[in-house]
């Protein structure tokens, strides 16, 4: 039986009252997603601050969030934004998630250019993270194929926030060995529908089992239900209303962020309780499991 799509967690970083790293519950909320049927973990995406980090505190957090994979033999990535790090690291990674170059829009040509460049550097397999909302810079699925040719690029997190034209032309012809991950939140469950060959998805820090279903199901009626969480669940600038939402469930020991972020308002996780939990799911079929690696 071909294993369903795995579902996997940008982990936010949660802190203690003073500031600092709450390393002992992010290590608990790292066990604990992947006892809940997370397939791997990604450390130091936008979810994570990486941006509001001291370099020993990423480095901290990499490390342990690493261990906590290999201990459960689950996937491990990490983020390196836009590449100027690529390790090495305390923990080897499977991958490094590497955002297309923001701001300065060097066209898709640049893009390709950037990723040939940054896949000759990087001794490890690279997902390009192609955001446009954010980084101004939209690509073509052309272009997307283009840089799926490039040796040692692996995949791509694709948050593009919509589906459009390009997001059915590249689902439809996926390169093979590509791997094409849901990075919108509330677009995922249309874009498993579509063919999408897993989730990176931060609002699976709540509800995980329910995500690990609906990959492995396709179950419209739950994913019509995990999409309107999401969308409560960003309300704001992502992690704040997803902390705020851990906290009151006793899960990190506070809701703070670091600047330029602010916690969310108390209206926005009021709404995330408005939008019922999907809660307990039903065990999976028997025999069906999460996949753990990437390349399918």
């Amino acid at each position: 039986m071909t294993a369903p799509p795995p579902v996997y967690v940008p982990l936010v970083t949660p802190y203690t009252a003073s500031g600092a790293v709450a390393y002992d519950a992010l290590e608990a909320l790292a066990r604990g997603l992947l006892a809940e049927g997370a397939a791997g973990l990604f450390a130091l995406g936008t979810t994570g601050e990486p941006e509001s980090l001291e370099p020993d505190e990423r480095a901290a957090v990499a490390e342990l969030v690493g261990r906590v994979c290999r201990e459960a033999g689950a996937y491990f990535a990490v983020g390196v934004g836009g590449g100027r790090d690529l390790g090495p690291w305390p923990v080897e990674p499977d991958a490094l998630l590497a955002t297309v170059p923001a701001f300065v829009r060097p066209g898709e040509a640049g893009v390709v250019a950037h990723f040939t460049a940054l896949a000759a550097r990087a001794r490890l397999p690279l997902i390009v993270y192609h955001v446009p909302y954010r980084t101004a810079q939209p690509l073509s699925a052309r272009a997307l194929r283009t840089l799926a040719a490039i040796p040692g690029v692996t995949g791509v997190k694709y948050a593009v926030g919509g589906i459009d034209a390009d997001t059915v032309d590249l689902l439809g012809d996926r390169p093979a060995g590509f791997d094409v991950l849901a990075g919108d939140d509330v677009f995922a469950p249309a874009l498993l529908a579509l063919g999408a060959t897993g989730v990176v998805a931060a609002s699976a820090h709540l509800d995980t089992a329910a995500w690990v279903r609906l990959a492995a199901t396709g179950d419209r009626a739950l994913g019509h239900r995990l999409a309107a969480r999401a969308a409560a669940l960003f309300r704001e600038p992502n992690p704040t209303v997803i902390k705020a939402a851990l906290h009151a469930e006793g899960r990190i020991p506070t809701a703070d962020v670091r600047l330029p972020l602010l916690p969310a308002r108390p209206e926005s996780l009021a709404a995330v309780a408005a939008v019922a939990a999907v809660g307990a799911v039903d065990a999976l079929p028997p025999g069906v499991r999460p996949a753990v690696r990437l390349g399918t």
